[in-house]
């Protein structure tokens, strides 16, 4: 498996070598708006309880599974 300093080492020969100006500016947005992507995030107070009741339904074990969600999901589509 590939060190972090490995993937660096190759990232930074893969860019070395990259000529268009485009797609630099683009991978420069991605890699400094993911470096920001580490912020706290603060949830409304509609989120807060979004979240209080997904919990409380687990606890409850109210759940279904995603095979089951997606069939759920695609009887609704096919109805309409």
């Amino acid at each position: 498996m590939a060190t972090v300093e490995n993937i660096r080492n190759s990232l930074i020969d893969k860019i070395l070598a990259i000529k268009n100006k485009d797609f630099l500016q683009a991978l420069d947005k991605l890699i400094t708006s993911s470096a920001t992507s580490n912020d706290l995030v603060e949830l409304t107070n509609e989120q807060k309880i979004m979240l209080e009741m997904s919990e409380e339904d687990i606890k409850n074990g109210k759940l279904i599974s995603q095979d089951a969600m997606n069939k759920r999901n695609l009887e609704w589509l096919n109805a309409m």
